[in-house]
């Protein structure tokens, strides 16, 4: 019986990449206001490794995962006033589901950058030196 239970969770294991989908959020804020929080979470979370960035197209691609390292990827797309997160995973398993896990560490960092207080402009150079 434990035999046979090790061979059913090995091939669910190995057919998880068969599930893979795309998972979309709408953000009430402009994709221009929504990016740096994306940007964040790919290159500072110590979550993700990036594979590829396109600030212009406001699209990237990154891999996670310790043991079996998958290739996720994100893109913007402007809805109105708002903005569209898309993010193409493939994996969602028991502990991990690695699009709501991306979307949650990008909630944080919006929540971070629109509490941070704007940066004070540059103050000119004292000409009595």
């Amino acid at each position: 019986m434990m035999r046979h239970a090790v061979i059913v969770l090995t091939a669910l294991t190995l057919a998880a990449p068969a599930f893979a989908k795309e998972h979309s959020d709408t953000y009430p804020v402009a994709c221009s206001e929504l990016w740096p929080a994306v940007k964040d979470v790919v290159k500072n979370s110590g979550s993700y490794v990036v594979v590829s960035m396109d600030n212009t197209e406001m699209m990237a691609s990154y891999t996670v995962g310790a043991v079996r390292h998958r290739t996720n990827s994100v893109h913007l797309n402007t809805q109105g006033s708002g903005c569209e997160m898309v993010v193409q995973s493939t994996y969602r398993g028991i502990n991990h589901d690695d699009a709501t896990d991306f979307k949650n560490r990008v909630d944080e960092s919006l929540a971070k950058l629109k509490a941070a207080p704007p940066a004070a402009p540059a103050k000119p150079a004292d000409e009595k030196k």
